[in-house]
């Protein structure tokens, strides 16, 4: 039964009744949730708006489309054109919400690929996929270019790993054309990124970041409710800062934006599972995944789309 004073958690099925106050130099602390400021309260309340279209008052699967020849878990599979339309199609039909097309890997040490490449790769499949395809696409880059060429072909969203910090026009040119975007962090580029990285506090830390991105990209003109926040897993962290984001990925709803979680497959995952191969870490990117949604999160990003879907649906079923 829902306690007197509980109240909904960003609009959705999920409630609370106090909170954790979290603080860089004193102790937390808990406190009923009706003591705090309205608009504190409010943010964490508040409905998230449509996204893209979709209803982000019940958890939604994107589906992760690498048309890349060297992304860690899928690297190569995608690269031919009609082999990813084909994908697209298969993953729309299983049940997911959106399609996520990359055409530069970010795994560890990955170097850097040149706009025009990372253009070729990714525009003749998203015009492709939006011609057969009814559910939404997102083009995953750092560049503004690659972004634009996207928007063309069909695009809807614009997923930036860099957290709109590596091209300083790309957050122009998104609120020119008036299209939501993903903001991730990430402690570096890539090719340097897990290079023992260190945080003061990587809880606040991280929050900071996306708290100081998403006020920038609302003073270029893109609204907040037309923000994705993604706490970046992997980019940056290792084990120990992953699973702190992990237990206390609930922080992210004060900042007001609808939550985005890309755990799928991921080395800490096989760290932890004892799974060697990137495709056979799928029961545990689930099992963070439903840890996620359980924690409130909207949306998650996943290589495996038909399972994810069977999961996340059973996992409803029984709450």
């Amino acid at each position: 039964m829902r306690p007197a004073g509980a109240v909904p958690l960003a609009g959705g099925a999920i409630w609370f009744t106090h909170v954790e106050l979290l603080q860089r130099n004193a102790a937390s602390r808990i406190m009923p949730a009706q003591d705090l400021p309205d608009p504190v309260l409010d943010r964490l309340t508040a409905p998230r708006e449509p996204m893209v279209g979709l209803d982000l008052s019940q958890p939604r699967i994107m589906g992760i489309l690498n048309v890349t020849p060297d992304s860690f878990s899928d690297g190569g599979v995608h690269f031919d054109p009609d082999i990813a339309c084909k994908a697209a199609l298969n993953m729309a039909a299983q049940g997911a919400a959106m399609i996520d097309i990359g055409g530069e890997s970010t795994r560890p040490g990955a170097e850097y690929v040149p706009q025009d490449t990372e253009i070729a790769r990714t525009a003749p499949v998203i015009r492709a996929v939006s011609r057969d395809v009814a559910i939404p696409l997102s083009i995953d880059t750092r560049k503004t270019a690659v972004a634009e060429a996207a928007l063309d072909a069909g695009a809807a969203l614009v997923n930036d790993v860099s957290g709109f910090t590596h091209d300083a026009a790309l957050a122009a040119m998104c609120a020119a054309r008036q299209v939501p975007v993903c903001v991730m962090h990430a402690q570096g580029d890539p090719a340097t990124m897990q290079q023992d990285p260190q945080y003061e506090n990587v809880l606040l830390d991280v929050y900071d970041f996306l708290e100081a991105q998403i006020t920038r990209l609302e003073q270029h003109g893109i609204a907040r409710a037309r923000i994705l926040a993604d706490p970046g897993i992997g980019f940056g962290k290792n084990l120990a800062h992953n699973l702190t984001l992990l237990r206390n990925i609930s922080l992210f709803h004060g900042l007001g934006c609808a939550i985005l979680l890309g755990v799928s497959r991921k080395r800490f995952i096989g760290t932890i599972g004892q799974a060697a191969q990137a495709d056979a870490r799928v029961p545990g990117s689930i099992a963070v995944g439903l840890a996620g949604v359980a924690q409130g999160v909207q949306i998650l990003r996943v290589h495996d789309v038909a399972e994810t879907v069977q999961a996340l649906r059973l996992w409803q079923a029984t709450r």
